[in-house]
């Protein structure tokens, strides 16, 4: 077995990123889930449009850039548009954010697959290399998540509750050959599709932990990285909102778990 790799986004500087894209013949497409986000999706769209999309003046490091307007009341899907993404109608209704990881992948075309968060106020161009580096030049790497600080209330640090309190305490107990992913909740994530077609998606919020664990028992631990995105600024979330979350994670692990492995009081 391998060792975990992690990575930094300035390991991957779009040149030499772009490079290993155009010598390994694969497509990208980048993936955006997006409901009632119309204050930041548009801003999220332009941090990949403008560098990385051929048609928008950019290098062709992105082939397409799709945003699935999951049941939005909002201008989302007018934001999206506006800033130059294709937009799509996601499933709504029950299933969340899983159901509308599937419907943009089932809309999508790319070799690669890059999905990143709506609500995100500081997207910038450095997450989709950074996430690309390492499934464009390892080829061990299958599938690839962000980590990054998260600021609280104004404080550098204190996002990522249910990160904190429920998903890795759960791979800390269950699956501790994953207890080295700093952001198994990461929503900017990015994987070749055959991985995401093979495993397919969870639904709700536990989606990405799900995905984690089915790499880890399908695949390997060994083929996962992670890349340190910097800092992620976004909408924190009362608390009161986050037991769903929580909720979806510890059924997500659960489901996956051996019985056997399961913690026992003496």
């Amino acid at each position: 077995m391998g060792v975990p790799q992690s990575f930094h986004h300035g390991d991957f500087p779009p040149d030499a990123v772009l490079g290993a894209k155009a010598g390994s013949g694969r497509t990208v497409s980048v993936c955006i889930p997006a409901r009632n986000e119309a204050s930041t999706v548009g801003s999220v769209v332009r941090a990949v449009v403008q560098p990385f999309l051929a048609s928008h003046g950019g290098d062709g490091l992105v082939d397409e850039v799709i945003v699935v307007d999951d049941g939005s009341e909002d201008d989302t899907a007018a934001q999206a548009h506006g800033a130059g993404a294709r937009v799509v109608a996601g499933p709504g209704g029950s299933g969340g954010k899983g159901r509308a990881m599937a419907a943009a992948l089932a809309a999508s075309s790319g070799d690669v697959v890059v999905f990143l968060d709506a609500d995100v106020a500081n997207t910038s161009p450095a997450f989709v290399t950074g996430l690309l580096g390492p499934l464009l030049t390892t080829e061990e790497v299958v599938l690839v998540k962000g980590f990054y600080t998260r600021p609280l209330h104004g404080e550098p640090t204190g996002g990522g509750r249910v990160t904190e309190l429920t998903a890795r305490p759960v791979l800390d107990l269950l699956y501790p050959e994953l207890a080295w992913v700093r952001q198994p909740l990461a929503g900017e994530t990015a994987a070749h599709r055959w991985v995401f077609e093979k495993l397919g998606f969870a639904a709700g919020y536990g989606v990405e932990l799900a995905l984690l664990i089915d790499v880890a028992q399908t695949l390997g631990s060994e083929r996962l990285a992670q890349v340190d995105l910097g800092e992620r600024i976004h909408r924190n979330r009362p608390l009161d909102e986050l037991r769903p979350q929580a909720v979806d994670v510890l059924r997500a692990a659960l489901e996956r778990a051996d019985p056997s492995s399961l913690p026992r009081q003496a």
